[in-house]
């Protein structure tokens, strides 16, 4: 049975279609800039209550980070600035910290600490908490709802780095696939668009994410992309001059493709060919590796442990991602819109993505073991689960690959003296045909029609006729859409925290305090009996806010019914057993019946306590009940 491969359009149409339906699910999912630098550590602390207000705020980070005058704000309870703007450098050998100076005389009350600033790896992070002197406030300060990163700049900016890997893939491995493996390919006019689209989507890509890097890090508004002084201070950043750089490069990139595609396509002297090819093969090498530099030097390689060993690796995994699916492309497109292609040359390109393979796989392996670090964080963080998810479709990608090796097996290339025979009598058509188109144009006119069908249905006898060639078409093309998915989750994983970084950063949360607990009232229900008349009751206990500092301690005694009881006294006392703090005895005062308070209770540090309170129902009748609360 004959098989026909599908037609070019509506293949590339669905693909189209389900690249961009899976690229909007993955970046919808992922974290907008998820940080890669994390905050460990601050003085004060979340949530601290301090009795007198500290000299400056300090913030550490798990990496270094870029700061600017504007990176470490402070606002009092009614929303005024309460810093100098004055930030201070304080790091000291591995430890990365950070400090702004406070005013003086600051009133008490509750403060906000609202910080931004962009980590090593150029992802931009925030957060915000509070901390309060003398005791707890209300304040008018909101806290932001938009991290940074976010909103539709940084969806944006996603779907640009998006187009800007699928752009350099085809870029380079198309330039790869015609030089290495279907010289022939570079007169070959599908091909040359392919190419020179793979290097408009690069450039126009870095454009974009170059205009949009200001407001990215920074406002999130989008007008501010065509802000003068930010895209000049943006310039001046490690990112800026990577993108710069990567601009510079593609200048050189396309003049290889103006080689490439022109005096190299018209050469007919194998020698001269072969030279060239040699110059262009060098050339090309230097510059794609120039190109990919500009990611590894920006980015995650960049940063953390072992950089030097970090960058070069990176460099050779973008490769080799765009020899084999750069390659790829410029595949499909040739069996789709070149039926002639040889079967060497296919040949040639599944040896080539072979050792592309092998190489991601070497370089894979030492960037997994360098972002992820441990098993735990293989599993139990985000980055750890989208790189095992790159790590099934690989899998699936080197199945439909060996489903192509095999048709490329079973590929027939057409025999010589059929290439020949065909070649004679078109040309033999064509010299009758424009005898005639000389002698009528009516005739001409028609004979370009009679023409243009002929082709189509040559072609379609072409494909029909060779089912190998057509199983190969439709393989490839499976293994083109599974690619595209491959590039998506891979820009997701480029903008999400390493889970080296993540499982770090809480560890030193961890290690520098527990969380803070938001502000609430601590409320519990104690029964007891003291054995005795009237002895059976309930205690309703509610401290407020509930959290370190001063807090309002109010005692409601009632009956098994619900109406209050009165009892001759009852006495509390709190207890820190983790850091044997206490027991320190509150003696409440008498409201009215069933009803005993204290104002001015203070919780020296959060943790979890141990409240024991002790009723007295007569004066041989008493009982002590106690319970755990977690007081932040």
């Amino acid at each position: 049975m004959t098989t026909t491969a599908p037609r070019l359009g509506t293949a590339l149409g669905r693909l189209l279609i389900l690249a961009a339906a899976l690229l909007g699910t993955l970046l919808a999912g992922a974290a907008p800039a998820s940080a890669h630098a994390a905050l460990t550590g601050s003085d004060p602390k979340d949530g601290a209550v301090v009795a007198t207000a500290p000299k400056e705020v300090n913030l550490t980070f798990s990496e270094q980070v870029a700061m600017s005058g504007d990176s470490i704000r402070v606002l009092d309870p009614a929303g005024r600035r309460a810093d100098t703007g004055e930030i201070r450098d304080l790091c000291s050998g591995s430890v990365v910290r950070y400090g702004v100076g406070l005013r003086a005389g600051l009133p008490d009350g509750t403060y906000t600490v609202a910080w931004q600033t962009v980590s090593a790896d150029s992802h931009p992070i925030s957060g915000a908490f509070t901390f309060s002197i003398g005791a707890p406030s209300a304040t008018s300060v909101a806290l932001p709802d938009r991290t940074a990163g976010g909103g539709l700049v940084g969806a944006l900016y996603g779907i640009a780095r998006y187009l800007s890997y699928a752009g350099f893939a085809v870029l380079v491995g198309g330039g790869a696939f015609v030089l290495a493996c279907w010289p022939r390919g570079a007169s070959v006019r599908p091909v040359q668009q392919t190419v020179v689209r793979g290097w408009l989507t690069l450039t126009g890509a870095t454009l974009v994410m170059l205009l949009l890097r200001n407001p990215y890090t920074g406002s999130g508004e989008l007008s501010d992309a065509f802000d003068l002084a930010g895209l000049k201070a943006v310039l001046e950043t490690k990112t800026g001059a990577a993108l710069t750089s990567r601009l510079l490069l593609l200048g050189a990139a396309a003049l290889f493709v103006a080689v490439l595609f022109g005096a190299y396509a018209r050469r007919t002297d194998p020698k001269e060919k072969k030279d060239l090819a040699f110059g262009l093969g060098i050339g090309g090498t230097v510059v794609a590796a120039g190109i990919a530099g500009t990611w590894a030097l920006a980015e995650h390689a960049s940063t953390g442990i072992q950089p030097g060993i970090a960058m070069p690796v990176d460099i050779l995994h973008l490769l080799a991602v765009a020899a084999w699916l750069g390659g790829l492309t410029v595949l499909l497109v040739a069996l789709y819109r070149t039926p002639s292609v040889e079967r060497a040359a296919v040949e040639r390109f599944s040896k080539v993505a072979f050792g592309a393979v092998a190489v991601l796989a070497a370089t894979g392996l030492y960037q997994s073991w360098r972002q992820v670090g441990s098993w735990s964080a293989l599993t139990g963080t985000r980055y750890g689960q989208l790189l095992l998810v790159k790590i099934g479709l690989m899998c699936v990608l080197l199945g439909i690959a060996w489903i192509s090796r095999r048709w490329i097996q079973r590929l027939a290339d057409p025999t010589p003296a059929e290439t020949t025979n065909e070649a004679e009598a078109t040309e033999a058509t064509e010299e009758a045909e424009e005898a005639e188109e000389a002698a009528d144009p009516e005739r001409a006119a028609q004979l370009a029609r009679q023409r243009a069908a002929v082709a189509t249905a040559r072609r379609k006898r072409e494909r029909d006729a060779d089912p190998e060639r057509s199983g190969l078409r439709r393989s490839v093309l499976t293994e083109a859409a599974v690619a595209v998915v491959l590039l998506a989750v891979t820009t997701v994983l480029t903008s999400t925290e390493p889970g080296r970084t993540e499982e770090e950063a809480a560890r030193g949360t961890a290690a520098s305090g527990p969380a803070a607990v938001p502000d609430r009232p601590v409320d519990i229900r104690l029964p007891f009996d003291t054995g005795g008349v009237d002895g059976k009751g309930v205690v309703r206990l509610s401290l407020d806010p509930g959290r370190v500092g001063a807090n309002a301690l109010h005692l409601y005694v009632e009956r098994p019914n619900g109406k209050p009881l009165d009892v001759p006294e009852i006495k509390v006392a709190l207890t820190l057993e983790a850091k044997d703090v206490g027991p320190l005895p509150v003696a409440p005062d008498r409201i009215q019946t069933g009803h005993w308070s204290a104002s001015g209770v203070q919780i020296p540090m959060p943790g979890e306590w141990r409240i024991q309170v002790t009723v007295r129902t007569s004066d041989i009748d008493q009982t002590t009940i106690d319970k755990n609360v977690k007081i932040g």
